[in-house]
């Protein structure tokens, strides 16, 4: 589950790589989602664009208003975060400010996700 408050090079970067985590691990019914907190009117067809351009098939995009979803106290500060869960647990939190997201970062997240996914197939 992914939250983020605009498009960037390196949440794209997450995109991509999430959904093939996602796409690889379907045995176990892994799923993945972004929750783009925006009130920007052109970002559906952004969002239209981004899933055809990289071919995402695997993960959802949605968009929410800017503060995001109800209860989830998504950090002010945070530009993107991510929690990784299973069986409604958190198994992981990142959360990164403008600039933050960086290559480093995606693969520890994909690590993350990837780690969780086996022990759900357990």
């Amino acid at each position: 589950m992914v939250f983020a408050k605009e498009t960037t090079p390196g949440l794209t970067s997450l995109v991509k790589k999430l959904d093939k985590a996602t796409a690889a691990n379907k045995s176990c019914s892994a799923g993945s989602f972004i929750v783009f907190m925006s009130d920007d009117k052109d970002l559906e067809a952004k969002l239209k664009t981004l899933a055809e351009k990289e071919s995402l098939k695997n993960t959802v995009l949605t968009i929410d208003n800017p503060a995001g979803p109800k209860g989830m106290k998504i950090s002010k500060d945070a530009d993107v975060t991510v929690v990784v869960y299973l069986n409604k647990e958190a198994k992981a939190n990142f959360a990164f400010k403008k600039g933050e997201l960086t290559s480093a970062q995606v693969d520890k997240i994909i690590a993350e996700f990837e780690k969780v996914a086996a022990e759900k197939k357990k």
